[in-house]
């Protein structure tokens, strides 16, 4: 029985399978598919399969493993199989949550492993963007056929992820995105890590499917403190209370994986600059308000400066 042909069989019947269906559309589906046929569409299309038996140890240890692994990128598959973390959070976060996210991604990539989530709104798309700032790895997981972008706004992003890194779902081309797809998709992205970080979540979020699966299967889950009044952080609180490891800065994960941080060189020219306040720092450089806000953000949370007054100053 071809992986392939299960995974194509699934995306024609609109099914979730991870083995092989009984019944006699199944037969006459495994009768007429041809996988090297199948899998010269694919290669003329720019994309790869990866079949049950190639999967990367940690996701192949899952209980309900997909059949298999659609590509897209250059990059060797073997990078699947490197220390990787997932970041996870709402799609609608706040300025807060999407500058943890980018910081995390770019820290955590620049120290050399892989970020991998979902390609949606908010966290997630912070957390490739920060990666890919570092020039690092970042994969992207779909819950829809790998020959879409979803959502659509993200085209660029998972271009600039497939240039360096990885694409990947379960499904196949022409696999619409649908509701149900995308708890399936969160299995495979704490799958693929040996830990899984929440930066923001509300109750119910996606973001806590994640986590459940990842300490389902013993992998590490680690929580953004958040304001206790703030609804963005009902989920990673409560995730707190639960036992998940309190995430205050990049180094809580990399000490997981016994990695050093890597040198933080970037802010550098805005230290310079200090002490001052936010808007005389967008006069003096030119930037936007928006940009400074985020790097004074990470700045505060990585301990090296501190605001009083309105001003801030080297800690």
């Amino acid at each position: 029985m071809s992986d392939l042909a299960l995974a194509v069989f699934a995306a024609e019947t609109g099914a979730h399978l991870i083995r092989p269906p009984v019944g006699g559309n199944w037969r006459t589906h495994l009768r007429t598919f041809d996988p090297a046929a199948y899998a010269r569409q694919l290669a003329a299309s720019g994309f790869r399969f990866l079949t049950r038996a190639q999967l990367p140890p940690l996701l192949a240890a899952i209980h309900d493993p997909p059949p298999g692994l659609f590509l897209r990128g250059e990059v060797d598959p073997a990078v699947l199989s490197e220390p990787a973390v997932a970041i996870v959070g709402a799609r609608a976060c706040s300025g807060y949550g999407a500058s943890v996210a980018r910081m995390l991604g770019r820290e955590l990539a620049s120290s050399g492993v892989v970020v991998v989530s979902g390609l949606a709104r908010g966290v997630d798309a912070e957390a490739h963007r920060g990666a890919l700032d570092a020039g690092g790895t970042t994969v992207g997981v779909l819950g829809c056929g790998i020959d879409r972008d979803y959502p659509a706004a993200h085209a660029e992003l998972a271009r600039r992820i497939a240039a360096t890194g990885l694409v990947v779902s379960e499904y196949a081309p022409g696999v619409e995105p649908r509701p149900w797809r995308f708890p399936a998709r969160n299995r495979i992205i704490a799958g693929l890590c040996a830990a899984t970080v929440v930066v923001e979540a509300r109750d119910r979020s996606g973001a806590l499917i994640t986590a459940d699966l990842a300490l389902e299967e013993g992998r590490e889950v680690f929580a953004v403190p958040g304001e206790i009044g703030s609804a963005l952080s009902a989920g990673t609180n409560a995730l707190l209370k639960l036992g998940a490891s309190p995430l205050t800065s990049a180094d809580d994960v990399l000490a997981a994986f016994g990695l050093a941080p890597a040198p933080g060189v970037e802010h550098e020219g805005l230290l310079d600059l200090l002490p001052a306040a936010a808007d005389e720092l967008v006069r003096r450089t030119g930037r936007t308000a928006a940009e400074i806000g985020r790097e004074l953000t990470e700045l505060e949370l990585a301990g090296h400066v501190a605001a009083r007054d309105g001003v801030y100053r080297l800690t």
